[in-house]
């Protein structure tokens, strides 16, 4: 089977959507999860600035199809970061579950996606930095995202330190571990202090009621949402556009 190479496209590098190097940019960079192509151009035309591409939203997000990647890349122009993740029952991958993930990683680059979202656990529940290594390997120029794999560790600020040391992971996506997000913003403080050149962002438990509190107290640069924005908070419910623009709004209004 022969890979096709997409056309290169520009989009805005990690460091210009967050924080460069221990500076906080004034912008503050909105990420939706999105599954379909209708998800990808209501994100876009709503004003959010990147998409999280993913499959089995409501299994916490799998690696979406070839297909799925080649015509969400094609139909919008912000930034599409896709999920590599192979199945849902943990972070722990044997070898050929990591070959899975390397031939994927390969599909969304040939594809032109932006970037790759992806965490990795061994089985003392500690990241994995072998299989880090591994997967940045196979990356090239690509954003990486570290996922919220990092929230199952028992000290995530440790967590966050060890993957400072990968110049290649440019953002960590955490509620600052286990329990409730807002319960959590003492740790994801810490994280910040600690995460070196990466962008923290929040997410996981984001909504209106709390996105307020959460941009005041943390002052992440990147926010990420998924049920929040559907109708009925479902993951299989359509994103409801009112709601999407108004935290745009909320979200842009915070950073001007």
């Amino acid at each position: 089977m022969e890979y096709v190479l997409m056309p290169e496209r520009s989009f805005a590098s990690a460091d210009e959507c967050g924080k460069n190097y221990g500076e906080r940019k004034t912008m503050n960079i909105i990420e939706i999860i999105a599954a379909t192509p209708a998800d990808a151009r209501c994100i876009e035309e709503c004003g959010a600035d990147r998409i999280e591409l993913v499959s089995a939203f409501s299994e916490g997000g799998l690696t979406p199809s070839w297909g799925m990647i080649e015509k969400i890349v094609k139909t919008v122009r912000i930034p599409v970061n896709v999920m590599i993740r192979p199945h849902s029952k943990s972070f722990v991958y044997t070898r050929e579950e990591m070959d899975v993930m390397k031939k994927d990683i390969h599909i969304a680059k040939e594809s032109g996606a932006n970037g790759v979202v992806f965490g990795v656990l061994n089985e003392g529940g500690k990241i994995c930095e072998e299989g880090i290594q591994e997967l940045v390997e196979h990356c090239g120029g690509m954003d990486i995202t570290y996922h919220r794999a990092i929230d199952e560790l028992d000290d995530t600020v440790e967590g966050i330190k060890i993957l400072s040391g990968y110049p290649q992971i440019k953002t960590v996506l955490t509620s600052g571990g286990k329990g409730n997000i807002t319960g959590n913003i003492h740790v994801i403080k810490e994280m910040i202090k600690n995460s070196d050149h990466i962008n923290v962002m929040a997410g996981g438990g984001l909504n209106f009621e709390n996105i307020n509190q959460m941009i005041e107290e943390i002052g992440a640069s990147q926010y990420h949402f998924g049920t929040a924005v559907r109708y009925n908070k479902s993951s299989s419910g359509d994103i409801d556009k009112n709601r999407l623009k108004e935290l745009v709004r909320i979200i842009k209004g915070k950073s001007a």
